[in-house]
């Protein structure tokens, strides 16, 4: 018998796909529904790494699985090549990062293809080719025709080691999101922005069309983030200058308990504040240059100092001290806030540290219950003028339609969200299309010119702007008057190139649009996405707004990118810690013992199961496990192991578990695959043993049961699980049934049911066995199996039978079969007639097709 030569099989069957050009996928199919699965392309770092391994390997079982199923279906892949690490890399290396990001390119398409993915590898994109960026270009033209993109001076994230600005959702605990080595500071700049504070409520009211198919952890998370608030600006009064200070509040009916103001440190007013006071510029300094979402964070203790100003709270009249404190923002409201310490946590704690009145202006409803501030619950209002004794509830209103009818405020929405600065300060990104003539001022490329190329002039020092550094393309022509120009050196933001690119793999040749709408609007939304959670509201967010503006400007017409989100979990692995070398051991220099692990030199070290990652060394190179297991073995373990959406905990036993899996479903196939090949006629289901009844029964109970499972939140270790059961019967019925006239018949046919329904899983191991019994073709493009309702349970039940409540046999009978019947068999059992010696029968209960109670007494 042959042996399971993986690497032998899966090199023959990858080149045998290639060869016919299985996976190409054509826009529209006669008969077929199209079906677009789609994997978040990677960024080309070199090598896949096992997440990578795990997020395509769902999308290639779900894309197989659907193609069976009578889908027409798209599966594409690409590059996200943009981007800070190959300009880094350009520096480190003296290599230009087109030639780093080509080679890497070529790798983890290699090592993709090694894994069996069935790509239409003609669609393939990245987005670092001006054929991709042109359109960039094109994109930002309409969107700025359109009104939807600005330029202005900005207060914005800055790294200082990437030298480069960052939006808001790129900074994670005050650090740069790429590589958590550097402090981000605020510094102004002149930025381009994209307007997506206008589609805000589009986006939170988009979640109604999403929520079926989206986890609600991600919906959740967006509309944290675009943070709509509905509450008062209301018109403080700056008492050392007369000016008004408009401060937003969502809790008006505390505005009687306000004890202080305070402003953000970037506010405006801080500027004439120090110059009357210049003594506190230091400390209002030190407050701008903490980074902003550090500064907005739950539980960190708030900074502040007393401007010396004050303000005239326009309700009560009060006179209170005006604050400068880092906790106020000013891209969230107007930058001023009220401070009211009673019924507030942050203003508490504020008012707290620096000694600052706490005013209670509401109570609990409950007149004999002692109330510990600050008090945050409904109640009535006290010390407040002439809203006293109403709930707090309803002085929200009350005082609201007060503050409008004296033309002190205004009620109104307010968001967290702020408008996306897409400018980058380095040389790997899109060019922005946009030239300054000193006579006709800021205007943009013109079409026929783009796309606007990136230089290869460039000195790549690791300081400032590399685009700077180019005399050739800064100095251009304006495409207005034909005079001298200045092109803008800013590239985008890489985010720009992922916000759009699932639409150009619908038509990546196009050579005069982005792509075509008819082609586009048949594939889209996307039925089905995958990626990682860490997303949210960056990636995931973005493309819901360009989305949105492509459809407003009539390039598509669905309203959602993606119609399912498939957010799968982490992979885990062990992490070895010497606290003698405060460092992380890789798995090769660690010594396992039972369940301790030491260094060469003896030491304990600490062990963590936690994500995989190149600081922790606990990463596995997906390679290593093609080479010593095969394709097919690790695709089954990473389905297998756990659910797509929880965590992967990586385990090499599991996977040798899973290889001897499949060692046993080749020597039960090769074994009888002669037995299989011979078996032509149709099963006589007339002819049925017992046992051959019985194996056809299981076999439509796990195609059912493979088939729900793939269907219901693509549970596949079920599925799996299910096969695996089935094998066990297979082998079972092999070694104990194989008398019946029917047996070659019926084990033929369950082998191919099997195969069937593995293949989205183990493909190349499929494709072999396939041809072994002697069918051709691929089971790319088979039929997926069908259960037979009438199979999935027997016409014959067991019946237990009791004697005075003690089982004393059993028997298998038809199905509903009469009562008398049923006792008689029950009754002639020769267990049970031993126990009825003597003894008179008092009566028989029969329940039908479940139990028989006899009652019997000494005679």
């Amino acid at each position: 018998m042959r042996e399971y030569d993986y690497k032998e099989i899966e090199k023959k069957w990858q080149e045998k796909w290639a060869k016919d050009n299985i996976f190409k996928t054509e826009n529209e199919v006669a008969g077929k529904e199209n079906y677009y699965v789609l994997s978040m392309l990677p960024y080309p770092s070199g090598k896949l790494h096992v997440g990578h391994a795990r997020n395509y390997t769902i999308g290639d079982v779900i894309s197989r699985y659907k193609r069976m199923k009578g889908y027409n279906v798209l599966q594409p892949m690409g590059w996200d090549s943009f981007g800070l690490p190959a300009e880094n890399a350009a520096i480190q290396n003296g290599i230009h990062p087109a030639i780093w990001t080509k080679s890497n390119i070529e790798n983890m398409r290699r090592q993709l293809k090694l894994i069996g993915f069935s790509y239409d590898w003609e669609r393939e994109i990245a987005s670092y080719t001006p054929e991709y960026y042109k359109w960039n270009q094109w994109l930002f033209k309409r969107m700025y025709e359109k009104g939807l993109i600005y330029k202005k001076k900005s207060l914005v994230n800055w790294c200082p080691d990437c030298q480069t600005v960052l939006a808001n959702e790129q900074v994670e605990d005050g650090m740069c999101w790429r590589h958590s080595k550097t402090h981000v500071i605020q510094k102004e700049l002149e930025q381009w922005f994209f307007k997506i504070t206008d589609y805000a409520d589009e986006l939170l009211e988009g979640h109604e069309e999403i929520k079926d198919g989206w986890p609600e952890k991600v919906l959740t998370m967006q509309k944290n983030w675009i943070g709509k608030s509905f509450g008062t600006e209301l018109k403080l009064k700056v008492v050392e200058t007369g000016e008004d200070l408009p401060i937003f509040t969502t809790r008006i009916d505390t505005i009687y308990g306000v004890s202080y103001a305070v402003v953000a440190p970037e506010h405006p007013i801080v500027d004439k504040i120090l110059q009357v006071n210049p003594s506190i510029k230091d400390k209002v300094t030190e407050m701008k240059n903490t980074d902003m979402i550090e500064r907005g964070a739950e539980g960190r203790e708030k900074n502040g100092i007393d401007s010396g100003w004050h303000i005239e709270n326009p309700i009560s009249k009060e006179i209170v001290p005006l604050w400068i404190a880092d906790y106020v923002l000013m891209n969230y409201g107007t930058g001023a806030v009220m401070g009211v310490p009673a019924h507030d946590e942050r203003d508490f704690a504020f008012a707290g540290k620096y000694n600052l009145p706490v005013k209670q202006v509401i109570t609990s409803k409950k007149a004999d219950e002692k109330v510990e501030l600050p008090f945050l619950e409904e109640g009535i209002m006290i010390n407040s003028g002439e809203f006293n004794g109403l709930s707090s509830k309803d002085a929200l209103i009350k005082i609201a339609e007060y503050v409008e009818e004296k033309n002190l405020g205004q009620r109104t929405y307010k968001y967290r969200l702020k408008d996306w600065g897409i400018s980058r300060q380095r040389y790997w990104g899109t060019p922005i299309p946009v030239l300054y003539c000193e006579k006709c001022g800021e205007v943009l490329e013109k079409d026929e010119n783009l796309p606007v190329i990136l230089p290869d002039d460039i000195e790549f020092s690791g300081n400032g702007n590399p685009l700077e550094t180019s005399n050739k393309f800064k100095e251009a022509t304006c495409p207005c008057c034909g005079g001298k120009a200045r092109r803008d050196t800013d590239t985008m933001d890489t985010f720009v190139d992922s916000s759009w690119y699932f639409l150009r793999y619908c038509d990546p040749k196009n050579l005069n649009l982005p792509f075509a709408k008819e082609i586009v609007d048949k594939w889209t939304p996307v039925d089905q996405y995958i990626g990682g959670v860490e997303h949210a509201v960056m990636h995931l967010l973005y493309a819901r707004f360009f989305f949105k503006v492509l459809r407003d400007l009539g390039l598509l017409k669905a309203n959602e990118p993606f119609k399912r989100l498939l957010t799968q979990g982490m992979v885990l692995g062990p992490s070895y810690y010497s606290e003698k070398e405060n460092r992380y051991l890789l798995p090769k220099d660690v010594v396992l013992k039972g369940d301790k692990a030491y260094s060469e030199s003896g030491e304990e070290l600490q062990v963590k199961v936690e994500k995989m990652s190149k600081s922790k060394n606990n990463g596995v190179d997906p390679e290593e496990m093609l080479d010593k297991y095969g394709a097919d073995t690790t695709r089954l373990f990473i389905m297998f192991a756990a659910p797509p959406e929880k965590e992967l905990e990586w385990n090499e036993n599991g996977l040798a578990g899973a290889y001897r899996f499949l060692t046993r479903v080749w020597r039960l196939i090769f074994e009888n695959s002669e037995l299989v090949k011979n078996a032509h006629d149709d099963i006589d289901y007339d002819k049925l043993s017992k046992e051959d009844k019985a194996l056809l029964i299981k076999l439509n109970q796990t195609i059912k049961k493979v088939t729900d499972a793939i269907e219901n939140n693509y549970h596949f270790n079920t599925a799996i699980a299910a096969n695996m059961e089935l094998i066990n019967e297979v082998q079972s019925y092999v070694t104990n049934s194989m008398s019946s006239e029917q047996a070659p018949k019926i084990l033929a046919y369950t082998l191919k049911k099997i195969i069937l329904m593995l293949s989205p899983f183990v493909p190349h191991f499929c494709d072999e066995i396939w041809e072994e019994l002697g069918e051709t073709g691929y089971l790319f493009n088979e039929k997926w199996p069908e259960y037979d309702e009438k199979m999935l349970s027997s016409d014959e039940v067991t019946i237990a039978v009791q004697v005075n409540g003690k089982i004393r046999g059993s028997f298998e009978i038809e199905k509903d079969s009469d009562k008398a019947v049923v006792e008689k068999a029950a009754l002639e059992l020769p267990n049970v007639t031993k126990h009825l010696e003597g003894m008179n029968i008092v009566k028989v209960i029969v329940i039908p097709n479940r139990i028989v109670n006899i009652v019997v007494k000494p005679q």
